[in-house]
């Protein structure tokens, strides 16, 4: 499909879920306003002076708008985008339909100036890991101030710009002369979700990306297939998904991958694919003959089947073809291989694996085995020109990662210890394995997430500086269309302050207050995030 017709869907598609919102919207849309000091942002702006001074908004008049010198006009698409959606963010939800234009008591805001001041403001390019997310707002009158060298940093500073505007009883709307700078914390800031265990209709996953960009994520981490399904449809190998999916209706065609990627690209979002092998593949044999290996009893086969089969050339020869489609289909540097929680019971039973293994030499084992896969897989993204994310048993095991490779640590009992091995070695790493949320239990475990220092392990300064960031990882056993937002938000915006914000930005108390104003702006643009506790949103009425 040609590019603008991607683009007209998308847009359709935006509609949609806008509308959709729009029927889920209270009468009453008054904003809360934060007992914090800091008003009611979320996550924490690195440096925030707010001022007792109020500006008001007259709907009709007030503008975003390119400021002069800027060097993104009205072609950037991308912030175009943004303007539209931000102005719905600030007055689609007021309760009052009708603003009048009478003459202000107070003084007026006019208008929010965007300008870009880079040379090259990266309008028609995808968000990498070095993106520059870093801008400065300035609130006064007559017109405020948002400054950025990227656009990437006024999406962000443009959703602080919207999370700062309230709405009085009378539908008057406000807000505080401020001056705010800041950056991200951490480069990467991740969600993964799982659409193997369960399909999760698009729609879905693009509400997912609308939480993320009021959440200032960048990373949508797409852990695709799995075991259970294989939803991806291959335009090489297009058997994958016709005998692995549950369904003909359970598959992401060409089409919908490329409106994901194009509707994360104008929030700021990488999408990270993650085609995980060689365990996690039972899916891939349905549609792919000799993938995976043959399991056997004594000298009999089972009939049943292992991880991929890592002694066969044919092997490398569909690996190759297939992610050479995966490196174009996904612009991101970034490939994630998976490479964790590999039986080794299936190829200790293949007499032909056996008989590979026993050549090797007596000190070979079958760690080694799966190192050898994966060194071959390391090779086969890196003849992409793309680097690859693997899971911490790859770099445990022993696997030969070059020093861009980046090792994703998940398991939650010595996180630290494993950061510090990782990084020892000099290699970068992401932290996911203090923010399984998929684990749930009764009261406010956002608390739990909340608290999680990312560089608390023992190691230098060059070592810290080599953890990239995390993800906050919601597996999909239990999860799908009906429970995945509620059990996203506002769990994960828990993570999303600590990964954005200083390291100091600890206070509970405070972090309470702005997130329970920050839950109920979700709700009001139509994320179904579950409460932090008992209480009300003040947008909530009688008889909606």
């Amino acid at each position: 499909m040609e590019l603008s017709a991607v683009l007209m869907r998308l847009l359709w598609l935006s509609a949609a879920l806008a509308a959709s919102s729009s029927s889920r919207r209270p009468r009453s849309a008054e904003a809360p306003q934060s007992s914090s000091p800091f008003g009611p942002v979320w996550p924490l702006p690195r440096s925030i002076r707010i001022s007792p001074d109020r500006l008001q908004l007259a709907p009709r008049r007030f503008q975003i708008v390119h400021g002069a010198g800027s060097s993104a006009g009205p072609q950037c698409s991308l912030l175009q985008d943004a303007f539209r959606r931000y102005y719905e963010y600030l007055f689609g939800y007021s309760k009052h339909q009708k603003h009048e234009e009478k003459s202000l008591a107070n003084t007026e805001l006019a208008a929010l100036q965007i300008i870009i001041t880079s040379e090259e403001p990266d309008c028609d390019k995808y968000p990498d890991i070095s993106s520059d997310e870093e801008y400065n707002l300035s609130i006064g009158e007559p017109v405020a101030v948002l400054k950025a060298e990227k656009v990437w940093g006024a999406l962000r500073g443009l959703e602080t710009f919207s999370q700062l505007v309230f709405e009085d009883d009378y539908g008057t709307f406000f807000i505080n002369a401020s001056d705010i700078t800041d950056f991200p914390r951490f480069a990467h800031r991740g969600i993964l979700i799982d659409t193997a265990r369960h399909f999760l209709p698009l729609k879905s996953i693009l509400t997912t990306l609308d939480a993320m960009a009021f959440n200032k994520f960048n990373v949508l981490h797409w852990h695709i297939v799995d075991d259970q399904s294989f939803p991806y449809q291959s335009i090489t190998f297009p058997e994958l998904s016709a005998q692995g999916s549950y369904s003909y209706n359970h598959i992401y065609t060409p089409t919908d991958v490329r409106l994901v990627i194009e509707y994360a690209r104008l929030r700021g979002i990488r999408v990270l694919p993650e085609f995980d092998t060689p365990g996690h593949t039972q899916s891939w044999g349905k549609g792919q003959k000799d993938i995976l290996t043959p399991c056997y009893n004594g000298e009999h086969p089972t009939g049943s089947y292992g991880p991929i089969n890592p002694i066969l050339n044919a092997t490398y020869e569909f690996m190759a073809k297939f992610f050479k489609e995966v490196g174009t289909v996904f612009p991101d540097e970034y490939i994630h291989l998976g490479g964790d929680e590999v039986d080794f019971s299936c190829w200790k039973s293949n007499p032909a694996v056996k008989e590979f293994v026993r050549k090797q030499g007596v000190w070979y084992s079958y760690t080694k085995l799966e190192s050898y896969y994966i060194d071959k897989m390391l090779d086969v993204v890196s003849s992409l020109n793309k680097k690859s994310i693997v899971w911490q048993e790859v770099f445990d095991n022993g696997a030969e990662l070059s020093s861009d490779s980046v090792v994703e640590v998940w398991m939650g009992n010595s996180y630290e210890e494993e950061l510090r091995k990782v990084t020892k070695e000099g290699l970068p790493a992401i932290l996911a394995a203090p923010w399984y949320l998929d684990y749930i239990s009764y009261g406010q475990d956002w608390m739990k997430y909340y608290k999680v220092e990312p560089l608390s392990f023992s190691g230098c300064e060059t070592q810290k500086k080599l953890v990239l960031g995390g993800e906050a990882c919601l597996w999909g056993e239990y999860v799908d269309a009906t429970n995945l937002i509620p059990r996203l938000w506002p769990r994960a915006s828990a993570v999303g302050e600590r990964l954005w914000s200083s390291k100091n930005v600890t206070d509970l108390e405070d972090a309470y207050s702005r997130l329970s104003e920050h839950r109920c702006r979700m709700l009001r643009r139509g994320i179904a995030a579950q409460p932090l506790n008992v209480g009300f949103c003040r947008h909530e009425v009688r008889n909606p």
